[in-house]
C-alpha cells in the first residue's frame, strides 16, 4: 500500500520523508522537488521566513539514476537554520536553554504540553508546526507525477481572503501555468487585487485572514474509491486528508454546504445518454467513489492564530496571565495550504488508484489503467 511518513521538526536539523510503496520505474527530479516546496512558499502575505527558507534537498534511498526503484524513497529537507537553532533543540544530553512556558491560542500547545507533561511548548510547537507540510510535499509530487502516468491533473485555486469571494470558475489543467503566476493564485484579476489589498490591510492591523481553496482533480475514472467499507470511501478519504493540514476547520466535496440548503429536486446531478452529467454539484463523488466529473474539494483554513499582537494566555509555570508566545508567522496562508492541499488529493487519488489498478512498475499501473478505462467505455 502507498503510504508515507515523515519526521522532523520546525527548527531541527532537517525534516525526512520516507514514501512506501511506488512503484519501480517511476522519474522522480530533485529539480522538480524544489520547485514544488518552491510553489508552498508562495503567496501573498507570506512571512520573513519564506525569505530564509532554502530548502536544501537530498535523496537519501529509492532513487536510482532518477526512477524509483520499488523501494522506500527518502528525501531530507536540510534546515539552514540549524545551526542558530542548536543550542535550542539539540538531540543531546544538555541543560535545556530558552523554555517557553506560554502556550498559544489556537495552537496544539496547550494540550499536547498536558498530554505529554511538559511545561515548555517547545517539545509541541516544533512538531505540530505547519512547516511540517515540506515534508509532505515530498509525497505529494511523488504522487504527482504517479498520477500524470495515467492522465489525472490536480489544481487548486482560491476561492476566497476574509470576507472578498472570487466569482465561481473552474479552472482547467491549461491554466497551471497562469495560476503559480498568481500572488494568491485565483484566476480573477479584480479578486486577485482586492485580496491583496485585504491582506495588507490586515498586516498594517497586527491581525491574521484565512479563506477557502478549492482543489480540482481532472480526468479522474469512475470508480475510484468504494461504497463497501466506511474508512476507505473516497469522499471520507479526502475530507481526512484535507483536514490533517493545520489550521484547516472544514472541508466541503462539490456544493456540499449548498446542498444542505436546497432542495433534492436541485441537488444532484442528472445522468445524461452516454453517463455524463451537465451539473457537478457532487464534486465528482457519489456513494464513496469518484463518477468520473471533476472531483472538487474544498478546504476552510482558519485565521493563523500566532498574531503580531499577542494574544491572552497563561504561564503555566506561575500559572498567571501572560501574553501568548510570538513565532514568526504569515498575515494570510490560504495561497500555500491550496498547494499542499493538492498534494494531500495527489496522494489520496495516488494511493486509491494504484490499490484498485495494480502495478510493481509504472508500466504495469498504466497498462491497468488502459484496461481499464477501455472497459468503462464500453459500459
Amino acid at each position: 500500500m502507498l503510504r508515507f511518513l515523515t519526521a522532523g521538526e520546525s527548527h531541527g536539523r532537517g525534516l525526512v520523508t520516507i514514501v512506501e510503496g511506488l512503484p519501480a520505474g517511476l522519474s522522480l527530479s530533485i529539480e522538480e522537488i524544489a520547485a514544488e516546496l518552491a510553489r508552498r512558499r508562495m503567496g501573498h502575505g507570506r512571512g520573513r521566513r519564506m525569505n530564509i527558507e532554502k530548502d536544501r534537498l537530498t535523496v537519501l534511498a529509492g532513487v536510482r539514476y532518477g526512477a524509483t526503484t520499488g523501494a522506500p524513497v527518502a528525501v531530507l529537507i536540510e534546515n539552514t537554520e540549524w545551526e542558530r537553532w542548536e543550542p535550542t533543540l539539540s538531540p543531546e544530553p544538555r541543560q535545556p536553554v530558552d523554555a517557553t512556558t506560554t502556550p498559544r491560542p489556537g495552537h496544539a500547545d496547550l494540550a499536547g504540553m498536558m498530554r505529554h507533561d511538559t511545561h515548555d511548548v517547545r517539545d509541541v510547537l516544533e512538531r505540530a508546526s505547519a512547516r511540517e507540510t515540506a515534508a509532505r510535499t515530498i509525497a505529494g509530487y511523488a504522487a504527482r507525477c504517479l498520477l500524470r502516468t495515467i492522465g489525472i491533473e490536480v489544481l487548486s485555486h482560491v476561492v476566497s481572503i476574509g470576507d472578498i469571494t472570487a466569482p465561481p470558475v473552474t479552472p482547467v489543467p491549461s491554466d497551471a501555468q497562469q495560476l503559480d503566476a498568481s500572488p494568491v493564485r485565483v484566476l480573477d484579476p479584480a479578486s486577485e487585487k482586492a485580496m491583496t489589498a485585504a491582506i495588507d490591510e490586515a498586516r498594517a492591523e497586527r491581525d491574521t485572514l484565512g479563506g477557502i481553496f478549492e482543489v480540482l482533480a481532472h480526468n479522474v475514472p469512475p470508480g475510484v474509491g468504494t461504497y463497501a467499507h466506511w474508512d476507505r470511501r473516497l469522499d471520507g478519504l479526502l475530507a481526512q486528508a484535507m483536514m490533517s493540514i493545520p489550521a484547516i476547520k472544514g472541508v466541503e466535496l462539490g456544493d456540499g454546504f449548498t446542498q444542505a440548503r436546497s432542495k433534492g429536486s436541485g441537488s444532484h446531478d442528472e445522468i445524461e445518454v452516454g453517463y455524463g452529467r451537465t451539473t457537478n454539484r457532487a464534486g465528482g463523488v457519489e456513494g464513496g467513489m469518484s463518477n468520473g466529473e471533476t472531483i472538487r474539494v474544498r478546504g476552510a483554513m482558519k485565521p493563523l492564530p500566532t498574531l503580531m499582537r499577542a494574544l491572552r494566555s497563561v504561564d503555566v509555570s506561575t500559572g498567571e496571565p501572560a501574553g501568548a508566545l510570538r513565532e514568526r508567522s504569515d498575515v494570510c496562508a490560504v495561497p500555500p495550504a491550496a498547494v499542499v492541499g493538492e498534494q494531500m488529493v495527489c496522494f489520496v487519488l495516488a494511493r486509491e488508484t494504484l490499490a484498485m489498478l495494480g502495478g510493481a512498475t509504472v508500466s504495469d499501473y498504466q497498462a491497468g489503467a488502459a484496461a481499464y478505462r477501455a472497459r468503462i467505455a464500453g459500459f
